[in-house]
């Protein structure tokens, strides 16, 4: 695991109703950094978002509906998992989990089944000056987004 990302395992209380599920609590280790925005996002099958990078701000994942890939890279230099790679697949055909993304660490999603609801928390509010990307296609890191369902560039964010 990438040095610094975390997953929370989530629990499911079913019944004949359907479910409820606790997603963060303030009170949890892996969410000591805290609380400054929520925000969703809503994709169609084939959508692909890469690479998003933060230089602070960390962000917390959960993915309410749909199914997507998450790849994460580790850009930072001074890392013991420099250079480092993990996927995730998330949400209903995937891990019910919270995927904690650390600054430095470069991350991305394609949907494989949607439409998906992506509904995440930063430490910080949106800043342009905090927000940086890279092309999903980026050579150095070398991540073939096409695998699977195809994307065009249209879906490419």
């Amino acid at each position: 695991m990438i040095h610094g990302v975390a997953t929370k395992e989530l629990v499911r209380h079913k019944d004949e109703r359907g479910f409820f599920e606790e997603i963060i609590r303030a009170t949890d280790g892996f969410f000591s950094e805290g609380f400054a925005q929520l925000s969703r996002s809503n994709m169609i099958t084939g959508v692909v978002k890469a690479w998003h990078i933060h230089k602070t701000q960390i962000d917390w994942w959960y993915v309410v509906r749909g199914t997507t890939k998450v790849a994460l890279f580790d850009m930072r230099k001074d890392s013991p998992t420099f250079r480092q790679l993990n996927e995730f697949v998330l949400g209903d055909n995937g891990e019910h989990i919270v995927l904690k993304i650390p600054a430095g660490v470069a991350h991305g999603l394609k949907v494989l089944h949607g439409p998906a609801d992506l509904v995440y928390i930063t430490s910080a509010v949106y800043s342009k000056e905090e927000e940086g990307r890279i092309a999903f296609d980026d050579t150095d890191i070398g991540y073939d987004w096409v695998q699977g369902v195809p994307i065009t560039n249209k879906n490419i964010t």
